[in-house]
């Protein structure tokens, strides 16, 4: 069975972690603490905004999710340094095996897709700038429905962007809440468990796959994702 992969972005195929790293050079040793808390608090804006269909573009979230956590902590941050979080955020690396994962996959003539609550334009430019916008079939975004990840609106949006019927069609992705998403709405899930520190979330659903590293996607079929 050919399969079309929908390819999650940030966490899946960008390394998201190493925006510590700029955190570290202005907050020190709160950079974890205040890196954990932004993701967190970044998703639950998108999540509320998706429950109050007030949508707004993913990357105003992840900059009101930072200013949150800056004041929760009490770390003041100047308006150049909060920008200049936030363009290192547009400037994230993809994980190492990435770029020969999706050459063996476009060599094989299987579609694959970035699909992402991110706005198309910043997807776009965040894959350009790691050298890999090329290799996708396309890009898919969520803005088009003007919704956020888990909703079903936006894995019936990729189907129908795609043209791709509901037993063909595979999410990849690094966050458990995407899997769940993408599992009720009826498609093939794989998940990537890059450390023992993630953990799934206990609904009693689980992936079709679980991979420690994107490189493993080549040790199985499309069969065996059947």
């Amino acid at each position: 069975m050919a399969v079309t992969y929908a390819f999650d972005v940030y966490g899946t195929l960008v390394n998201t972690s190493i925006i510590q790293e700029a955190l570290v050079h202005l907050v020190g040793d709160n950079a974890p603490l205040l890196m954990d808390a932004w993701r967190s608090k970044q998703l639950e804006y998108s999540f509320r905004r998706g429950l109050m269909n007030r949508h707004i573009d993913f990357s105003v979230c992840t900059r009101q999710a930072l200013i949150y956590c800056c004041q929760y902590y009490n770390i003041i941050l100047t308006e150049a340094e909060e920008n200049r979080i936030m363009e290192a955020y547009q400037a994230l690396p993809v994980f190492p095996e990435v770029p020969e994962v999706l050459r063996n996959l476009k060599e094989k003539n299987i579609p694959f897709y970035a699909f992402s609550n991110g706005s198309s334009s910043a997807v776009k430019q965040l894959l350009k700038q790691a050298s890999i916008l090329d290799q996708f079939t396309g890009i898919v975004s969520t803005e088009a429905v003007q919704n956020f990840k888990p909703s079903p609106l936006v894995y019936q949006h990729f189907l129908e962007v795609t043209n791709t019927s509901l037993p063909n069609a595979c999410l990849v992705s690094g966050n458990s809440f995407d899997i769940l998403g993408a599992k009720s709405a009826g498609l093939k899930t794989v998940w990537i468990k890059r450390n023992a520190h993630q953990f799934f979330d206990p609904w009693g659903t689980a992936p079709d796959r679980v991979i420690n590293s994107l490189a493993e996607l080549q040790g199985f079929s499309d069969l065996e994702l059947g």
